[in-house]
């Protein structure tokens, strides 16, 4: 497999520098093992992949999103495909003090604040091939606003004046405020920046119509963040929402109409909303949809609610998902939810194989290229596994790095030889030296 073949439409959008020094880096960080930094880099390269070309290519401004766009373009996108956008943050724990971005951000891998670095990407999401591709990744710089301010410690027992002299309740006088038109916090606007910049990227080559972010972007103010940008956002309610029923009865002559109705007990879900119940493993699922209000959220929401029940114990939860399209039906707003998760994974292989979690940089533009790299990594390798899995379905990350690292060693020890040999053994002494260290064999 010639790694310059499938680099070669990236000619279009790298300039014919850069293109050389990530043809000298990809192979390296295919067949590499250990720590995927500089040094680490380039003592796997080519001859003309020194140090100070990797180093040169990491100092370098290069526009990651257009190169992922093509990559996925030209290799990875189906057009008769539903694609949907995905949004997350992930969060690289980093030591010193010195590297640009550092901060302390929360991590629910660890479950409380790290020091390091966070990054947010954006990523296209394949419905028919189940797997998100990166095209985005921004580092999280946190803004003075964004940041906590200490509070000086009060006596117990003793109020401020100034809670005191507040009055309960919204001040006389004060307007109605339109949850439409929202002020949206500085991290708001940086996803929105982002998605504006997607969505241009794209242009009229794909019609997306959905994002996909997790439960931190279930409220209004990402709602309205996600709406501005012509797209329907679906992700997730707290499990206790207050939830009402539209109004159905009679309306007064004069003044407000009233819209919130009954309100909803999720204990007692009337069966007309009921879509579908199954039964695995002693485990009771109900599906229910419905058109619901919600008060801090200027129009209805399409909501649809699982109810999981243990069989033996009668215990029950509760999930509520939601999408500002009315008209999305239930069993898509849930596939496309779930789908939400290949993010996870794009992060979980960046880190893991292919250096998020590695790099040393500390200055801004090598870390953004370092993190980058690694996220096109992430998609390079979807292009290469596609060339394994017809034959091998089961071939892994694992066995494509296991491949070129067997490729490394037979190319390095035939320039040993006197004599080169006939291709047809050189051919067999590939395929058996490429199976050392896989998994699965293709």
């Amino acid at each position: 497999m010639d790694i310059i073949i499938v680099l070669q439409c990236l000619s279009q959008c790298l300039d014919k520098t850069t293109l050389r020094q990530l043809s000298y880096i990809v192979p390296a960080v295919l067949a590499m093992t250990g720590r995927v930094t500089m040094l680490g880099i380039s003592r796997w390269t080519e001859p003309g992949g020194s140090y100070r070309t990797i180093q040169r290519f990491y100092n370098s401004t290069i526009a990651w999103a257009t190169v992922n766009w093509v990559l996925i373009w030209h290799h990875l996108l189906d057009p008769t495909d539903t694609i949907l956008i995905g949004g997350d943050e992930t969060v690289v724990t980093k030591a010193g003090q010195q590297t640009y971005g550092l901060d302390r951000f929360f991590s629910s891998l660890y479950g409380k604040p790290v020091p390091g670095l966070s990054f947010f990407g954006l990523s296209l999401i394949s419905v028919k091939q189940r797997t998100a591709y990166p095209v985005m990744l921004e580092q999280t710089i946190k803004e003075a606003e964004e940041k906590p301010v200490p509070q000086a410690p009060q006596k117990k027992g003793k109020k401020s004046a100034k809670k005191s002299a507040q009055k309960r309740g919204r001040p006389k006088g004060s307007p109605n405020k339109n949850r439409r038109q929202v002020e949206l916090k500085p991290y708001l606007i940086r996803i929105q920046t982002m998605l504006t910049k997607l969505l241009a990227l794209l242009g009229v080559s794909l019609k997306v119509s959905y994002c996909v972010m997790d439960g931190a972007f279930g409220h209004n103010y990402a709602l309205q963040m996600v709406r501005q940008c012509s797209l329907h956002l679906i992700s997730k309610l707290r499990a206790d929402t207050a939830l009402y029923f539209p109004y159905t009865g009679s309306q007064k002559k004069r003044g407000a109409r009233k819209k919130y109705g009954p309100k909803l007990d999720y204990a007692h879900i009337p069966d007309q909303y009921l879509k579908e119940t199954t039964v695995q493993d002693g485990i009771q699922t109900h599906l229910y949809q419905m058109t619901m209000w919600h008060k801090l959220f200027p129009d209805p929401l399409n909501v649809v609610i699982i109810h999981k029940l243990n069989l033996k114990t009668q215990a029950c939860a509760y999930v509520v998902l939601f999408s500002s399209d009315l008209e999305l039906a239930y069993d898509k707003l849930i596939d496309y939810y779930r789908l939400r998760f290949q993010i996870e994974f794009n992060f979980r292989d960046a880190k893991q194989f292919w250096g998020l979690e590695d790099f040393m940089n500390v200055n801004q533009t090598p870390v953004y290229n370092a993190a980058n790299l690694a996220m096109f990594m992430v998609n390079l390798s979807q292009v290469l596994l596609g060339h394994f899995r017809p034959t091998c379905p089961t071939f892994s990350v694992n066995d494509l790095k296991a491949y070129f690292r067997g490729r490394k060693y037979v190319a390095e020890t035939l320039k040993l030889l006197p004599q080169r040999p006939e291709p047809i053994f050189i051919d067999q002494i590939f395929a058996h030296i490429a199976q050392i260290g896989s998994i699965n064999a293709s």
